[in-house]
């Protein structure tokens, strides 16, 4: 028998303020690699002050408590932009002041020049970015980090889909985050998972149907 997952008050914080939020929602949604999934995150409805400035603080608070050694933050674009901007911030509000740059997907061929904007890409660079799906913005990251002499330490994300990654159109037996700390041999801390999100489902009898769609999505391309 499976011992019971603690539940994580964190997470479960997270959890309810991105559902009220609006940006994790239910009902029926295609995702990248093809599957019909009961629910989607989407971290662009993270879309005023309030809400990027909560956000911000639920990245510091378990960036910080993951024990990830860090120098500098990299936001890959576009959505990695805001984020490394507001966990720049709250991290500078709790008293660790760290500098952070971001990416354009086109150079410039005036002013500064170059794909990277922000502070010099130096010493440990911690990738911050939403969810990851397939993996494309990390390598992307990681080769723009090590391009610029320093070296990538781990990864934040919002959250941890949990499920199979894909190639080819087959799924692996392996999620994108467990392909990021194999291949990489990266650290990743995540807000939340999709264990989190059951677990926030569960006791609410009026989301019964949710929590059914969302075990049977884990069920079938979970990891």
């Amino acid at each position: 028998m499976t011992a019971e997952r603690a539940t994580d008050p964190l997470a479960q914080d997270f959890v309810r303020f991105a559902v009220d939020a609006g940006v994790l929602r239910f009902g029926e949604f295609k995702t990248k690699a093809g599957r019909a999934s009961p629910y989607f995150f989407n971290a662009g409805l993270f879309d005023d002050g309030a809400k990027l400035g909560a956000l911000g603080s639920f990245y510091a608070r378990r960036l910080l408590a993951s024990g990830i050694a860090f120098d500098m933050l990299f936001g890959p674009a576009y959505k990695g932009i805001t984020l490394v901007a507001a966990l720049a911030i709250e991290l500078a509000r709790l008293g660790r002041n760290v500098p952070f740059a971001y990416n354009r997907k086109e150079a410039k061929d005036h002013g500064e020049g170059g794909t990277l904007v922000g502070a010099p890409v130096r010493g440990r660079v911690l990738i911050v970015d939403d969810v990851i799906s397939a993996g494309t913005s990390v390598r992307e990251s990681i080769a723009l980090i090590e391009a610029a002499g320093a070296t990538p330490c781990g990864v934040a994300l919002a959250l941890d889909r949990q499920e199979k990654a894909t190639e080819d159109g087959r799924d692996l037996p392996y999620s994108a985050v467990q392909y990021v700390t194999r291949e990489w041999a990266l650290p990743v801390c995540a807000v939340a998972g999709l264990d989190d999100l059951l677990q926030y489902l569960a006791p609410d009898p009026a989301l019964q149907a949710r929590a059914a769609a969302v075990q049977a999505y884990r069920d079938r391309y979970g990891v």
